[in-house]
């Protein structure tokens, strides 16, 4: 990282480790039977990882699937067409899924695979993000369940980038610049 850059924390990882347990109680109690966990790539990777830990210590045992979804490819701002660069392999049909996603903004890439792990049978489809910016839907979507609200920043951390840059950060937070110091 470059020195005229820094990264304001918003969520430390002690609040999202705290979030995350308290998440994985909420989705126990929901009583899921036959479980899948579907992980929306790449962002959701580290949120997806510590919240399967602990979906185990409350005592549940799912498969896990990876989708690989994109709607920017290239670019930075969305092209609205979501599309499918890995998809899962196993069955949903007559399955409780637990959707997870790192950010709830457009709502386009989550109302896509939530609408397409219902086409194909599956018997409910639960929508966890960690992070939700509200006032930024374009398709209706509702999250069953939220991590935290999220300020309308660009964010990083915790598995989100700029760049190919922050993913490694056990927080999230939003990037800085000597430009936007007062």
């Amino acid at each position: 990282m470059s020195g005229a850059r820094k990264v304001e924390v918003l969520f430390s990882e002690e609040k999202i480790a705290e979030r995350t347990k308290a998440l994985a109680k909420e989705i126990a109690a929901t009583a899921p039977k036959d479980l899948l966990v579907v992980a929306i790539l790449k962002g959701s990777f580290m949120f997806a990882a510590d919240l399967l830990r602990a979906m185990y210590r409350v005592g549940l045992e799912p498969q896990v699937e990876f989708f690989h979804l994109s709607s920017y490819r290239e670019g930075t701002v969305s092209s609205g067409t979501v599309k499918i660069l890995r998809d899962i392999e196993s069955s949903v049909k007559d399955r409780d899924i637990v959707l997870i996603d790192d950010i709830l903004e457009s709502g386009r890439t989550l109302a896509f695979a939530k609408d397409l792990l219902t086409a194909r049978g599956a018997k409910r489809v639960l929508v966890c993000t960690l992070l939700e910016k509200r006032g930024k839907r374009e398709v209706p979507i509702v999250a069953d369940l939220v991590g935290f609200i999220c300020p309308d920043e660009f964010v990083v951390g915790y598995g989100m980038d700029v760049a190919h840059s922050y993913r490694e950060l056990p927080f999230i937070g939003h990037v800085v610049t000597e430009a936007d110091r007062p």
